[in-house]
């Protein structure tokens, strides 16, 4: 059985992974620094690390194999769940994959220089509701194409 493993700081999708999840029976970790409830399904499990801006990251990689689902924004981390066999996905239902990590990664990269050097002071566009309802098809999608 696959399970989720969920980058929960500034997700903005955890209860439609919980939604997900529970329809499935597939246990879930929510990983985070801390600020986050406690969910009453026996299936979610809190995994509280420590203040760090990558300890739920190392976490997460340390604890994902092959076959399990990483929800994440973050580019390096999506990476290193590609590299354990396990599929990871953004808030927004788009799926990373090995076709596709270099270019984020190199595109992550320039926008971060970019950034610092103020050409770019803008962030990422507002999530919407359509983004919520792309992300509850990936996710099902995906649960389905592990479990065939």
């Amino acid at each position: 059985m696959p399970e989720i493993y969920v980058d929960a700081d500034a997700c903005p999708v955890k209860d439609e992974v919980i939604k997900v999840a529970t329809r499935h029976g597939l246990r879930t970790y929510m990983v985070s620094d801390g600020g986050i409830r406690p969910y009453p399904s026996p299936l979610v499990e809190l995994v509280i690390v420590e203040q760090g801006a990558d300890a739920a990251d190392d976490w997460i990689a340390e604890h994902i194999s092959n076959g399990d689902i990483a929800i994440t924004s973050d580019i390096p981390l999506a990476a290193r769940c590609l590299e354990q066999g396990a599929q990871a996905l953004k808030p927004n239902g788009e799926a990373f994959t090995e076709n596709s990590i270099g270019m984020a990664l190199a595109t992550r990269e320039l926008m971060q220089g970019l950034r610092e050097s103020g050409e770019i002071t803008g962030g990422p566009r507002p999530f919407s509701n359509r983004d919520r309802s792309e992300f509850l098809n990936a996710l099902e999608v995906a649960v389905q194409k592990i479990n065939r």
